[in-house]
């Protein structure tokens, strides 16, 4: 299993956790209403509300919240306050790069508390362009291998313009341009083909390996900050191997 479908498997966990907590609705809720601030409030029209909107009903997040979060995005509902998306750049423990996307209505509380964790923990906050050129914005997507034709997927992947492709036993990841994520989006829907993960997503252009015990506090850092309802996406360029995943999942 590769770095980025290990990270998928943790961040599936922590849906899980998050939403036994009730957090989970109101990460998709600024999802959606970030997504309809950019692109409208009109599914259809817009990509990224469209797969927004899917996995809040996949989370059984009520009508009524999507309705509400959309409405946030457009500024139809004024009494709310609005969401902007704001990505912040830092370091954790051992000068692993990360990338930050966060959903907010106060940056100076966002920025407040993730230098709290950073800086507490042995890492830091940078500035802007201080770790972005490490990272490449690419169309990502990510399904279950179980049930699958791989060589259907990569077909469907290829028309759709796709740069890699790769399966294993457990997972299949699509990986292209930012520009050809609605045409691979689209090759896989009209396919039937159902993804866990879609998206833009920063992808490290090399990984580093740390020693378990450092890799395992490195992603803890990383829980605490995906903890804050302000943070959305954590991207790092730290290679995850397979002794650090079933410590911290334990």
């Amino acid at each position: 299993m590769s770095g980025h479908s290990k990270w998928s498997t943790i961040k599936r966990k922590k849906a899980a956790e998050d939403a036994k907590r009730g957090k989970v609705f109101t990460r998709l809720a600024r999802e959606i209403a970030v997504a309809a601030r950019k692109g409208g409030g009109d599914p259809e029209m817009n990509t990224a509300l469209s797969l927004a909107v899917s996995r809040a009903k996949a989370a059984n997040m009520p009508k009524e919240n999507i309705e509400r979060a959309i409405k946030r995005g457009t500024g139809e509902d004024k009494s709310a306050a609005a969401f902007e998306e704001v990505t912040y750049e830092g370091y954790a423990p051992h000068g692993v790069a990360l990338m930050i996307e966060c959903a907010t209505d106060n940056r100076n509380r966002t920025v407040a508390d993730l230098r709290h964790i950073l800086t507490s923990s042995g890492g830091s906050l940078g500035e802007g362009g201080s770790v972005a050129w490490q990272f490449t914005q690419s169309a990502y997507f990510t399904m279950p291998a179980e049930g699958q034709n791989e060589e259907e997927i990569f077909e469907l992947a290829v028309m759709g313009g796709a740069d890699d492709v790769v399966a294993d036993e457990e997972v299949i990841e699509i990986i292209g341009e930012t520009t050809s994520f609605k045409s691979i989006h689209d090759q896989l829907v009209g396919a039937g083909v159902g993804t866990d993960d879609a998206g833009l997503r920063m992808i490290p252009n090399q990984e580093i390996e740390l020693a378990v015990d450092e890799a395992v506090k490195v992603m803890k850092v990383i829980e605490r900050l995906e903890d804050l309802d302000d943070v959305q996406n954590v991207y790092t360029n730290l290679s995850i191997t397979d002794e650090a995943l079933a410590q911290i999942g334990d």
